[in-house]
């Protein structure tokens, strides 16, 4: 695999990292310095001199086993290949592996996942936050801002294919008999349909009220070709009056008889669509009739341009009635978190429930990148970056070890010292 560079999110911060490692590498090399000093300025001396000699000694020691070690993680001390040592480099695969293994097993199990969203209270915390108006005003302007990149993105060959592709197919297979016969009836039975009738009839008054001379011309048309003019406007214009007047009963009277006779037909074509295969059939070649007329593609386009212009025009406006309604209701959502635990406990468990499914699904792919992106880099990059974050508390080690090993060293000549 080729090696790729590690990214350097801020070069400011690397920069402080690596001043600071500087600083206490030369504390750590002038401890070992001044011990070195010690001891030879006090070498071969007795008494109290001869405790700073041994003190020396030991703290020289310790300094140097301690700056091995700690060099051995990222290199070969003075270069030189000694077994064991330039760990990181060498071994970064195994310990990225070891790494995604650390991570999965104590970070990524259900019941830590769970513990730590609920104790996230993140319902409550959303509540809070949408008491500021501020809040819910950014919201509704995100939201909008959503809806109208969403409804802009919607072509209209989208929509061809959603009703060439998905729609149309789908109402092939569907039966509409049955649901035309059952909503019919629903409809018969709660008398919804005497509404449409009343206004149905009231618009057929009016327009045979204004329109006499187009009624009389079109059922004049239709006379025979040997029938008096003057006959044809006599019968046409008293077909007028009758047609006039019986529309008017029909509209005036709830219980005539034609309303009567349209419920009776109604209520049979009901029950045939729901049992009568031949109406059943003749409902389904309508049906496939309807979907197979070019104009119905270019009717949902058309639908759903207006509906879009109309959607995208409510959502711009910042004073419309669509803002305000979502300003409302983001608003009343903010209050129902503060004050209803029952909702809050439902919303964290959700939440829960969401995250433990996305990482039972996805969690092997999201450790998996901590060892495909450490076995991509460079051995000797990664582990001089790894140095430059951890590097300056290792030297601590160091000046531990120079200062232990000097404390150690004096009990040490103590005890020699006792024994003789």
């Amino acid at each position: 695999m080729a090696s790729i560079s590690m990214i350097t999110p801020d070069p400011a911060a690397d920069e402080a990292r690596r001043r600071g490692l500087r600083v206490m590498r030369s504390v750590a090399v002038g401890l070992l310095a001044f011990a070195a000093c010690v001891y030879l300025a006090t070498l071969g001396e007795e008494g109290f001199l001869g405790y700073v000699n041994a003190g020396a000694e030991a703290s020289m020691v310790g300094a140097i086993a301690d700056w091995f070690a700690v060099t051995a993680l990222f290199k070969h001390p003075l270069g030189l290949p000694i077994p064991h040592t330039a760990l990181v480099p060498k071994r970064k695969d195994e310990l990225g592996k070891s790494l995604e293994e650390f991570f999965s097993e104590n970070f990524l199990q259900e019941s830590i996942i769970r513990d730590r969203v609920g104790a996230a209270t993140i319902s409550a915390r959303v509540g809070d936050w949408l008491q500021d108006p501020a809040n819910c005003r950014r919201v509704v302007e995100e939201l909008a801002d959503v809806a109208s990149i969403g409804l802009g993105k919607v072509r209209d060959d989208h929509i061809a294919d959603l009703v060439t592709q998905a729609f149309v197919p789908r109402f092939r297979e569907e039966p509409i008999s049955p649901l035309l016969g059952s909503t019919l009836m629903e409809v018969l039975r709660d008398d919804l349909h005497h509404p449409m009738v009343d206004l149905a009839l009231e618009e057929l008054h009016r327009w045979l009220v204004d329109n006499p001379e187009t009624f009389v011309r079109v059922l004049g048309e239709r006379a025979p070709w040997w029938t008096p003019p003057r006959l044809n406007d006599a019968v046409t214009q008293r077909v007028h009056a009758e047609v006039v007047r019986w529309v008017a009963d029909i509209r005036d009277d709830p219980d005539n008889r034609a309303r009567e006779a349209l419920d009776s037909m109604l209520g049979q074509l009901a029950r045939d669509l729901l049992t009568d295969h031949e109406t059943q059939e003749r409902a389904e070649a309508l049906k496939n009739r309807l979907l197979d007329h070019p104009q119905v593609v270019t009717t949902a386009i058309s639908l759903w341009k207006a509906m879009r212009s109309a959607l995208l025009e409510s959502v711009r406006d910042r004073e419309g009635a669509v803002r305000r309604r979502m300003l409302r209701e983001v608003s009343s959502f903010g209050q129902q978190l503060r004050t209803e635990e029952s909702l809050r406990a439902r919303l964290d468990s959700a939440v829960a429930d969401v995250t433990v499914f996305m990482v039972e699904r996805y969690g092997a792919e999201l450790t998996t990148v901590i060892t495909h992106t450490i076995e991509a880099w460079d051995g000797k990059e990664a582990a001089r970056k790894i140095e430059l974050h951890v590097g300056r508390d290792l030297q601590f080690i160091r000046i531990n070890g120079t200062i232990v090993g000097g404390l150690v060293g004096v009990l040490i000549h103590l005890v020699s010292e006792l024994a003789r």
